[in-house]
């Protein structure tokens, strides 16, 4: 059991211009293709996590809190729903999405917008907070595509992350 604790309830929840205000990122590493040799390119894989509320698979995101910033809300939601740690390199876009399970007294729409960024993961923990509801998954950006549960988070990873990762490349 981990000795980390995951964040709970709206108190601090961040709302602007009707919607709620998400942080979340795109985790990602790079390993050596097994067909390649030392001088070839490396391959680029991405992680995701189950949903703690249906299936398909999701990155991590959540809430953006009054008492942070954008960027600690992303490292923040990493830690706590995929149980790992890494760099914040680069904001890869605004996505906007309706939610049906955050509907609230202060958003009876479920308009939500998130901020995205890529993260270099530099460490898995071995325990987090979410680790019983949630497992996470190393995967190629093809197979993301297929798996992803939210047309906005593929949006996200098509649009966003791809364009980021080719421009830096």
């Amino acid at each position: 059991m981990s000795d980390l604790v995951a964040r709970t309830g709206r108190l601090q929840q961040r709302y602007e211009a009707g919607y709620r205000l998400i942080a979340g990122c795109i985790p990602y590493r790079y390993r050596k293709s097994e067909d390649s040799d030392a001088n070839s390119n490396k391959v680029v894989e991405v992680l995701m996590i189950t949903s703690a509320s249906g299936p398909g698979l999701l990155f991590p995101k959540g809430g953006w809190e009054t008492d942070e910033t954008v960027e600690e809300a992303a490292a923040r939601e990493a830690m706590e729903e995929a149980g790992i740690k890494g760099d914040l390199m680069g904001l890869l876009g605004y996505y906007e999405f309706k939610s049906r399970t955050h509907q609230d007294e202060y958003n009876k729409e479920g308009l939500c917008r998130a901020s995205m960024f890529a993260l270099l993961v530099k460490s898995e923990l071995e325990s987090w907070p979410e680790q019983s509801t949630r497992r996470r998954t190393w995967m190629t950006v093809k197979e993301a595509v297929e798996n992803c549960r939210h047309s906005w988070m593929r949006d996200a990873l098509l649009q966003g992350f791809v364009k980021w990762h080719d421009e830096k490349a």
